[in-house]
């Protein structure tokens, strides 16, 4: 397809509001995928120029949240290989399985998480877990997680910080960061995959890229400085957006 200077300025601004809402909270994708659609790059083409451009932001967030110390190296090491299992998993069963019934499942699901992330004032983790507990309870989350990306995918970063917090009891911006490796890890697997594939505008890509990298770039330094409030409110505003997609998506369907 041609590609117009227009293309790029409806792209690449809210690539950068992606990247910077994915650096804080994950869902940037509900943001950046649309936006490539909105630009008139075909479905496939869309989604592998999506996860070029997406990956170049991760990339940069999870090298700032490396350079902070809020990553835990040896947490994320087998969690990476639960949530790439998980998204293998995935992938094979949305074969075989309407994404209907993952719609009807979210659409009762994302106002209980909402609700959960808005009682928590602060957003602070209550109470503590024993080492191995939170290893093993990071891999199981991020097996699970990663099947749902493998599966379906809108707000994945957002669930695992959700439920690292919830459950593993690690700290907003640890699992904010932690949540970005292991959902760097499954977009790499996936532009692979799409460049295999021939489905990657790479000029588009990386220029776009370049804009990711800023708003990731930004974002992940005001959840490092800002800490749980921040991610917080993010992480409600990117839970809203993704009830209003799914519903217009059964709207549109129907």
């Amino acid at each position: 397809m041609t590609v117009t200077f227009v293309t790029y300025l409806i792209i690449c601004p809210l690539v950068f509001l992606g990247g910077f809402v994915d650096s804080i909270a994950g869902g940037g994708g509900l943001i950046t995928l649309p936006a490539y659609l909105l630009g008139g790059l075909p479905v496939h083409a869309a989604m592998g120029t999506n996860k070029f451009s997406s990956t170049m932001g991760a990339v940069t967030a999870s090298g700032r949240y490396l350079k902070s110390g809020f990553v835990d190296i040896k947490l994320c090491i087998p969690a990476v290989i639960a949530a790439l299992a998980g998204s293998a998993l995935g992938s094979t069963i949305t074969m075989y399985t309407d994404e209907t019934i993952l719609r009807f499942i979210l659409l009762g699901v994302l106002p209980v998480t909402a609700f959960y992330v808005f009682k928590k004032k602060t957003f602070e983790v209550t109470g503590s877990l024993s080492r191995k507990r939170t290893l093993i309870f990071a891999a199981l989350i991020s097996f699970v997680i990663g099947t749902y990306d493998g599966f379906f995918g809108p707000g994945t970063g957002t669930f695992l910080i959700i439920l690292f917090t919830a459950i593993a009891k690690i700290q907003p911006v640890n699992a904010s960061a932690n949540a970005k490796i292991i959902n760097l890890s499954s977009n790499v697997g996936a532009m692979v995959v799409f460049i295999c594939h021939s489905q990657v505008i790479f000029l588009l890509g990386t220029v776009a890229g370049l804009f990711s990298i800023a708003g990731s770039f930004i974002g992940s330094g005001l959840a490092i400085k800002k800490g749980a409030g921040l991610v917080r409110i993010v992480i409600l505003v990117v839970l809203a957006i993704l009830f209003v997609k799914i519903i217009s998506d059964f709207l549109v369907a129907n």
